[in-house]
């Protein structure tokens, strides 16, 4: 069965789209604070967890938790 992930209101995100964070997150390991309305684009979905998406934050890597997100 396939993994789906969705946002924090139910909506499918593929690769590639872009979201918004909800609430503001410490980043681990990066120092800073990712703040609310933070726009993370061309997200990359982890094929082993449906409640895990990857994308950039500042230049740098960070994994994300998909209840903290919602689709642009």
């Amino acid at each position: 069965e396939a993994i789906v992930h969705k946002d924090v209101n139910g909506v499918t995100l593929q690769n590639g789209d872009s979201v918004v964070l909800i609430k503001d997150l410490d980043v681990k390991g990066g120092g800073f604070t990712a703040k609310r309305g933070t726009a993370v684009r061309n997200i990359h979905l982890d094929p082993e967890n449906a409640n895990y998406i990857e994308g950039k934050v500042n230049g740098q890597g960070v994994v994300i938790i998909t209840e903290y997100v919602k689709k642009n």
